[in-house]
């Protein structure tokens, strides 16, 4: 919370690529059922740490890690995907990022942002709803890819607690 929100997108996003990069070269030499567990972890704990929380920058930390967790379970299925699903993130996390940095620190000033700017407010929403995966925005995609592999690996189980 004692970050600024420019430092926040840089943590949230180009960070990120080291890990994932070490991730890529190394990926075929791990057991993907560590990998798989790991990600189902990250997803599971990023979600439901970041669903009781207000400050924008916690909301954003906890989305960070749940994202990782389906960029880990993306690696193990198919490494492109993984690459489809980062680029997406970037995207959108920057897009998320860039009306909070100016506007908002919590969720309740949302309420105060209609008068002053109904075009970034709803840019916000929407963005916000597409880095939460919902459809039919673009962040469902890449999720619903990753689904789509799991069930194709016959691990349905997975794909379900995902």
């Amino acid at each position: 919370q004692g970050v600024t929100m420019n430092t926040a997108l840089l943590i949230s996003t180009w960070q990120k690529l080291a890990p994932l990069t070490l991730l890529y070269a190394t990926h075929s030499h791990l057991n993907h059922t560590v990998l798989l567990l790991l990600g189902l972890a990250s997803a599971i704990i990023g979600g439901w740490a970041g669903l009781n929380q207000t400050q924008a920058r916690t909301i954003m930390a906890f989305s960070s890690i749940a994202h990782m967790g389906w960029l880990i379970t993306a690696i193990s299925l198919n490494p492109s995907l993984t690459t489809l699903t980062m680029m997406m993130y970037m995207a959108i996390t920057t897009a998320t990022f860039l009306p909070l940095a100016t506007t908002m620190k919590n969720l309740t000033d949302i309420g105060t942002l209609w008068p002053l700017s109904p075009t970034a407010l709803t840019t916000t929403l929407i963005t916000l709803t597409s880095l939460g995966g919902l459809p039919p925005l673009t962040g469902f995609m890449p999720k619903w890819l990753i689904l789509k592999e799991l069930s194709s690996a016959d691990l349905p189980l997975l794909a379900t607690l995902l």
